[in-house]
């Protein structure tokens, strides 16, 4: 799989994260996802097999995984894209990555992922993770000036809001929320100014230009925000069976057992561990 890298400060800064390089013919703009193509190595096969793919949802843990997956073996890394628990489910169903972050609500009963899993793939081939429950809320500027107590206070004028991207599973929520509160989106300034991750959301947040956006407990305390609790949420990981016995899967399992990782949710804070890195039945 082949994905382009973010340009950094500059070419150099590409050239130190890249593993290939993609030649495009003179006269073309670019080629379409799918489509297979030549890519010159600039790393060993051996290395990027030991690369663990994740793409899906954001969460800070999954730079913790990628930590001590590194300390445990040297030779291994890990590379993640955010592009939501949607996006994360169409990686898997296009074959794309190891694993994909999901945290998606069952508004009918409550229940997150199973439904979304059983709906995507009917003949299985994919197996869910258990990783952690998670404290989501609404991330305020340090102090809450404006006074926001409720998601209805979003609505009040001078308020401005920052969302999430469609199909995150953080917008299925805020959407729903604001369903059951009688809440038009049209009423919230800055509900469709999008971002990518919880930390994203955080940063206009804590830089001024945001008041308020609905995340994750680890993110607010990160940049030292208030922040109003709303639900406990199940983040899982969903792993296709193609990847399950592959060397990167095997010690990801490993790491979420392991009294590290639970030291580390902890240190993060607003997380639940009840078993994870067990596999989580989708026959419930």
């Amino acid at each position: 799989v082949a994905a382009p890298l973010n340009r950094g400060s500059g070419v150099v800064t590409s050239f130190v994260k890249a593993d290939g390089i993609l030649e495009i013919p003179r006269g073309l703009e670019g080629y379409e996802a799918g489509s297979e193509v030549e890519v010159s190595l600039l790393r060993p096969r051996q290395e990027l097999d030991n690369i663990l793919v994740a793409i899906g949802s954001h969460d800070p843990l999954l730079d913790e995984i990628g930590d001590l997956l590194h300390q445990s073996d040297p030779s291994l890394f890990m590379s993640s894209s955010h592009v939501g628990s949607m996006g994360g489910i169409m990686a898997v169903k296009r074959g794309e990555t190891h694993i994909a972050g999901t945290h998606l609500l069952d508004e009918a009963d409550g229940t997150y992922n199973y439904s979304y899993i059983r709906k995507f793939f009917p003949q299985g081939g994919v197996r869910l993770v258990e990783c952690v429950g998670r404290t989501q809320g609404l991330m305020l500027s340090s102090g809450n000036p404006k006074g926001i107590h409720s998601l209805k206070d979003l609505t009040a004028p001078g308020i401005r809001y920052v969302n999430r991207q469609k199909g995150s599973g953080t917008r299925v929520l805020m959407d729903y929320l604001c369903r059951k509160e009688g809440i038009s989106p049209e009423d919230i300034y800055g509900y469709d100014r999008e971002e990518l991750t919880h930390m994203s959301v955080a940063v206009q947040i804590a830089s001024g230009t945001a008041d308020a956006g609905m995340g994750i407990y680890s993110a607010a305390k990160n940049y030292g925000l208030d922040f109003l609790p709303v639900c406990m949420e199940q983040y899982d990981l969903l792993i296709p069976d193609a990847a399950w016995d592959t060397p990167v899967v095997k010690k990801l399992l490993e790491i979420l057992q392991s009294d590290d990782f639970r030291r580390r949710a902890e240190a993060l804070g607003g997380y639940e561990l009840n078993h994870p890195g067990t596999i989580r039945p989708l026959d419930r």
